[in-house]
């Protein structure tokens, strides 16, 4: 909601030249001191408000300061309107009024809906859908939240964390947060949470300024390397699931893939859902781990 009433009150403040924070508060339905954080919001944005205070006082705009869409490039307005079109995709609330309030003022912008943003699984119902709204409201609201986490191994868990950073690596969303039985900055990917809740409880942490996902993965390095090849009958699928330089085509027709994997059981059957199509060619231990999965699935129809 606060995108919706930034954006009114600086055409508020625009057309009436002068008011007060009393005259904000009973138009927007909210408290003076949420008025007041607003008037800051602006500010620390760059829109020029002057406020003072005593007999003749109250909030304007610093003169000679006007909204003139003329000082923006085509491309630029292209910017600010599709970036509202992100929010309201991801079904930020009230994104759509802000977006049509924007479009009155940029009339040459493109006006087609261009993108659609959902963190459900395919086939999913609406009760499973995670909201990039409800996330960011407990962020910058400092809300807990509780939900249910399955791991790498398909464990189930629940969990409370105060989320601090909503951060999207390497084809996935991923929440930082402080967990609660951890004791310990930890990330979760999005597509593992199921029942997110926001609760009513809140915080006071803050994610360091030199936090990076990539630190949290350093574990990664030390597993081993495997070197993959793939059948052309399912290169399809490897473009979408692997980086451009861990796959190269070889003279015999084949793709092979290199990639640092885990050895475990996500890893194994992951691989297994490709089929005769894949074969690990080192290293051997890998081998012969992916080899006993596939006598025992063999053991299940004999």
């Amino acid at each position: 909601m606060q995108i919706e009433r930034l954006v009114q009150m600086v055409f508020y403040i625009v057309n009436h030249g002068h008011v007060t924070a009393k005259e904000l508060s009973d138009f927007f339905n909210v408290s003076t001191r949420t008025i007041y954080r607003d008037i800051n919001t602006l500010t620390i944005a760059g829109i020029p408000i002057l406020s003072t205070k005593g007999a003749g006082g109250g909030i304007s705009l610093i003169d000679g300061y006007t909204i003139d869409k003329s000082i923006l490039s085509k491309e630029e307005q292209e910017s600010v309107y599709q970036g509202l079109q992100i929010l309201q995709s991801t079904k930020f609330p009230n994104a759509e009024t802000a977006l049509s309030k924007i479009s009155a003022v940029f009339r040459n912008v493109m006006e087609s809906k261009w993108l659609d943003v959902d963190f459900s699984y395919w086939g999913s119902d609406e009760k499973e859908k995670i909201k990039i709204s409800d996330i960011q409201y407990a962020i910058l609201n400092k809300h807990v939240i509780s939900f249910y986490y399955f791991n790498s191994e398909l464990r189930k868990s629940e969990r409370k964390i105060e989320p601090l950073r909503l951060i999207f690596k390497s084809h996935a969303w991923y929440i930082a947060g402080h967990c609660r039985d951890r004791e310990e900055i930890r990330i979760f990917r999005l597509s593992r949470i199921k029942h997110l809740k926001v609760t009513e409880e809140t915080f006071e942490r803050e994610l360091s300024s030199d936090y990076s996902l990539t630190s949290e993965c350093k574990e990664e390095c030390n597993f081993p390397v495997l070197k993959l090849k793939f059948s052309t009958e399912i290169a399809h699928r490897l473009y979408d699931e692997f980086q451009e330089d861990q796959v190269c085509l070889c003279d015999d027709g084949n793709y092979y893939v290199t990639v640092q994997y885990e050895l475990n059981n996500w890893t194994f059957n992951y691989l297994l859902s490709f089929g005769k199509y894949v074969e690990i060619i080192e290293p051997e231990i890998a081998r012969t781990m992916l080899k006993e999965r596939a006598a025992d699935i063999v053991k299940i129809y004999m």
